[in-house]
C-alpha cells in the first residue's frame, strides 16, 4: 500500500515514509537464515503493509526507532523467529556504530537544513542563516557533553522520556544563566564598560537610548533567556536634554538678536525635545529589531512602561512622553524587505494599568487608549495590573524577566533607599515537570498520583541543583558586562558569582506543564470544573510547598513557574503517546497545554477565563501569564479597553492574542489560515490567493507569551489551529453576550 505520510529519522530529519525500505530490511535478514526458517514474499509484504497501516494511523510523525520495533513485532507474529533474531542483531550492530557519531550526524543534518525539530525549535530564530546555525552547532556539542558527562544518567533519561524537561541543555556547558532585569539605572547613571571601552553617563536622552541598545545587545549575548529594562530609567535624561536644548535656544536667539520671550523659548525647547525623544525611541526600536546577538536572533528583550515608577511631576510627565512615543511607533510597525508595514516580534512591551491611567477621567488615560489601539493592530503591549500585583507581591509592582519569569520579593534584597531590589537580579534556570505523565503513570489512582508526584519533584529538585552547581564557581570575567559593569552586579575581576546564587539575589524555577490534561486523566473533567479546579489548585500548592522546603533548607530561591513551552509542547506530547497511547482529552493532541491555561479548545468567554486563571497565577510566583484569543479588534477599541479594565480588576498579568498577518503575493492583510496539505502536514495558506510559500507571507502569532514571526513545529501549529475565540467579532462573546454587560 502507498502511505503519504512522514517519519522522523534519528537526526531529526522529517522524510516521506517508504514501505520498500521495510521490505528490503526484512529481505536482507531473511536471506541470512536457512531456507526452512525463511519468510515467504507474501509474509514479508504482509508485515510491511501492517507497519504502513500503523504509520498512517499514528496521530504524529513516527520515529525510526518505533518503526523498527514494529518490524520486530511483525516478524515475530509471522513466527519468523530466526529472521527476527538476525534483524535484532543487525539493528544492535548499527546502533553501536551510530553512537560513535550521533553529534556529527545531528550537526550535519542541521547544516543541510534537514533537522525539522531544530529548524522549528524557536519561532524567532531563522535556522538558515550562518549565525543561527553556528549557535545550533555549538548547542549540539553542548547537549552531547551534557548528556554524556555533565548530568546524572537518570536525569538525562527522564528528560529524553519526557518525564521532565531540562531546559536549554544546549547552553548548560557554558555556565550561562536564564533571564534577568537589567540594572539600566546603575549603568547609565554611574557609567559602564562595553568591549573594554568606558561609557560615561550620557549627556542627552538620545545618547542614553543609543547606549541602552548597546547594553541590551551585550547582555543578550552573554545569557540565553530574556532580559527586561524599564523606560523609567531613561526618563531622567529627558530633562537633561531639555536643559541642554533650552540653553541652545537661548544662545541662538541671542546670536540672532531675537527676544528672550519665555513662552517662545519654552515652546521651541519642547518642540525640539519631542523630536529628540522621537529619534531616541526610534533608535531603540530599530536597533533592537535589527541587532542580532551571537545566538542568531534579535535580543529577547521586554520594555517596561510603568508611570508610577518615577515621582509625580515633571519626571512622570517626561516618562509619559517616552511611553507615548514608544506606543505610537510600535503601532506603526516596521517595514519588511518589500516595504510593507509588518509586526515585529521584539521588543516585547508591557504596560502597567493603575489608577492614574485606567479610568476615562484619569490623567494618563490617553496613553491607555493608545495602548489599546496598538494591541489591536500589533499584538502589544501586554498588561500588568498594579492593583492585583501589589496584593500578590507585598505592595510591589515590577516587570518580568523576558516573557513571564518573575523574581520573588525578597526582604534580604534592598536598594540603598530601603525599597525592594529587583533590577540587577536574575534567574538561574528552569526544569519542568510533566504533570500529564504523572497522571498517566498513576493510571488514575489518586494515592499513586501523589506518590509519583513526590518522586518526580525529588527528581526535579536534583536537576535544579545541577543547574545551580553548574553556575557556582563562574568567574565574573566570563561576562564582564553582567557581573563587573553593572547589568547584574559590580564584582571584582577574578571574583566568582557564587554569592549572587543565594539568599534571594537570584531565583531558580520549577516549571510545570499540562495541568488541564492531568486533571482530565485523574478525574475525567477539565480543571475548569469545580472538582477539577480544587484538585488542580492542590497540586499547584504542593509544588509551592516543595519549593518552600527546598528554599528554607538551602537558601536558594526556588519558585514555581508557569512554563512557556514552544518545541517542548510537541516533544512532551510525542513522549506521552509513545508511553501511554492515545487517551481522549489527555494524549490525543500533538501538544499539551502550557502551565495552568484553560485548554485551547474549551469554550469560555474572555472575562471568565481571566478571572478563573487568576487563582492559578497566585500559585505561580516565579512567573505566569494569561491570554485571551480574540479576532481582529482594530474597529472595536471599546471592547479591547473593556478587557483591559477587567485585567486591572482581576488578574496580575495578561495579554490579548490578536492577529497580524500579510500575504506578499496578493496583498491580503487578514488572517492567514492553517490547512492540511496532501501529505497530512499542517501548512499556512492565504485564504485570498492560496499562497503557501512561507517566504512570501508574514505571520505573527503569540505562542508562549511572546510573538513568533517565523514558523512553528507541527505540534505548536496544531495548537494554534485548535484555538477557539474567547471574544467574538464586533464586541460580542462567542455565545452572544455583550462585552459591556460581561465586563
Amino acid at each position: 500500500m502507498e502511505v503519504r505520510t512522514n517519519i522522523i529519522k534519528r537526526n531529526g530529519a522529517e522524510v516521506r515514509f517508504d514501505i520498500e525500505k521495510i521490505v528490503n530490511a526484512i529481505q536482507s535478514a531473511n536471506k541470512e537464515v536457512d531456507e526452512i526458517h525463511q519468510l515467504s514474499d507474501v509474509q514479508i509484504r504482509a508485515v510491511a503493509d501492517s507497519i504502513a497501516h500503523q504509520v498512517a494511523d499514528a496521530p504524529h510523525a513516527v520515529n525510526v526507532e518505533d518503526i523498527q520495533d514494529m518490524v520486530e513485532k511483525g516478524i515475530m507474529e509471522m513466527r519468523g523467529y530466526e529472521v527476527a533474531r538476525l534483524y535484532v542483531r543487525y539493528r544492535y550492530t548499527r546502533e553501536l556504530s551510530r553512537k560513535s557519531n550521533t553529534t556529527d550526524n545531528g550537526i550535519l543534518a542541521l547544516i543541510d537544513r534537514m533537522n525539522e525539530e531544530v529548524k522549528q525549535e524557536n519561532s524567532n530564530k531563522n535556522p538558515v542563516i550562518n549565525s543561527t546555525q553556528r549557535d545550533y552547532m555549538a548547542g549540539e556539542v553542548s547537549k552531547d557533553l551534557t548528556r554524556r558527562i555533565l548530568l546524572p544518567p537518570d536525569i538525562v533519561k527522564a528528560h529524553e522520556e519526557g518525564i521532565i524537561h531540562f531546559h536549554d541543555m544546549d547552553y548548560f556547558a557554558q555556565r550561562e544563566h536564564n533571564c534577568d532585569l537589567i540594572n539600566l539605572e546603575d549603568m547609565l547613571q554611574n557609567g559602564t564598560v562595553i568591549s573594554e571601552t568606558l561609557i560615561e553617563k550620557p549627556h542627552s536622552f538620545f545618547t542614553a537610548c543609543n547606549v541602552t541598545t548597546q547594553i541590551v545587545a551585550q547582555v543578550a549575548s552573554n545569557q540565553y533567556g530574556g532580559q527586561s529594562f524599564t523606560l523609567s530609567h531613561l526618563a531622567p535624561f529627558v530633562d537633561i536634554s531639555r536643559q541642554k536644548i533650552r540653553a541652545e535656544v537661548i544662545e541662538e536667539r541671542k546670536a540672532c538678536g531675537e527676544s528672550l520671550d519665555e513662552e517662545i523659548i519654552t515652546k521651541t525647547t519642547e518642540m525640539r525635545l519631542r523630536k529628540e525623544v522621537e529619534s531616541g525611541i526610534q533608535t531603540i526600536q530599530y536597533q533592537l529589531i535589527t541587532l542580532m546577538t551571537c545566538n542568531g536572533q534579535a535580543p529577547f528583550v521586554t520594555v517596561f512602561m510603568y508611570l508610577d515608577e518615577v515621582p509625580e511631576g515633571q519626571t512622570r510627565d517626561d516618562l509619559a512622553m517616552i511611553i507615548e512615543e514608544f506606543i505610537k511607533q510600535r503601532k506603526e510597525g516596521v517595514k519588511n524587505e518589500k516595504g510593507v508595514w509588518v509586526t515585529p516580534a521584539f521588543p516585547k512591551l508591557i504596560y502597567v494599568l493603575d489608577e492614574d491611567n485606567i479610568y476615562e477621567d484619569s490623567k494618563y488615560y490617553y496613553l491607555t487608549k493608545m495602548a489599546a489601539e496598538c494591541t489591536a493592530k500589533r499584538m502589544v503591549p501586554d498588561y500588568i495590573s498594579a492593583k492585583v500585583m501589589r496584593s500578590l507581591k507585598n505592595g510591589n509592582v515590577y516587570t518580568c524577566m523576558g516573557c513571564r519569569s518573575f523574581l520573588t520579593v525578597e526582604e534580604s534584597q534592598k536598594n540603598p533607599d530601603g525599597t525592594n531590589k529587583f533590577y540587577g537580579r536574575f534567574n538561574q534556570g528552569v526544569v519542568t515537570i510533566n504533570l500529564v505523565d504523572v497522571a498517566c503513570s498513576s493510571e488514575g489512582d489518586m494515592d499513586r498520583f501523589w506518590e509519583i508526584l513526590e518522586e518526580r519533584l525529588n527528581l526535579c529538585h536534583r536537576a535544579l541543583r545541577c543547574r545551580h552547581e553548574r553556575l557556582k564557581g563562574t568567574v565574573s570575567d566570563a561576562a564582564p558586562i553582567l557581573w563587573q559593569y553593572g547589568a547584574l552586579a559590580r564584582l571584582k575581576k577574578g571574583e566568582t558569582i557564587d554569592k549572587l546564587l543565594y539568599n534571594g539575589y537570584s531565583t531558580i524555577s520549577l516549571g510545570y506543564a499540562g495541568l488541564s490534561e492531568m486533571c482530565y486523566r485523574m478525574l475525567g473533567v477539565p480543571h475548569t470544573d469545580p472538582k477539577g479546579r480544587e484538585f488542580s489548585l492542590s497540586v499547584m500548592q504542593r509544588l509551592n510547598d516543595a519549593c518552600k522546603t527546598w528554599k528554607e533548607a538551602e537558601h536558594i530561591s526556588y519558585s514555581v513557574y508557569g512554563t512557556p513551552m514552544e518545541s517542548t509542547t510537541y516533544r512532551f506530547a510525542k513522549c506521552l503517546q509513545k508511553r501511554f497511547g492515545i487517551i481522549k482529552h489527555v494524549t490525543d493532541k500533538n501538544y499539551i497545554t502550557n502551565s495552568y491555561h484553560v485548554h485551547v479548545t474549551e469554550d469560555i468567554d474572555a472575562f471568565s477565563k481571566l478571572t478563573f486563571e487568576s487563582d492559578f497565577q497566585k500559585l505561580s510566583p516565579g512567573g505566569a501569564i494569561s491570554y485571551v484569543e480574540v479576532p481582529n479588534m482594530q474597529n472595536n477599541i471599546p471592547a479591547v479597553l473593556a478587557i483591559m479594565k477587567h485585567i486591572y480588576e482581576h488578574i496580575m498579568y495578561a495579554e490579548l492574542n490578536t492577529k497580524s498577518d500579510y500575504c506578499e503575493v496578493c496583498g491580503y492583510d487578514g488572517e492567514i489560515q492553517i490547512v492540511t496539505d496532501d501529505n497530512g502536514k499542517l501548512v499556512w495558506e492565504c485564504p485570498n490567493c492560496g499562497n503557501r510559500d512561507q517566504s512570501k507571507m508574514s505571520v505573527a502569532r503569540r505562542t508562549c507569551g511572546y510573538i513568533g514571526t517565523q514558523f512553528w513545529n507541527q505540534g505548536r501549529t496544531q495548537e494554534i489551529k485548535d484555538r477557539v475565540l474567547h471574544l467574538g467579532t464586533d464586541g460580542f462573546l462567542p455565545e452572544g453576550g455583550n462585552v459591556e454587560k460581561t465586563a
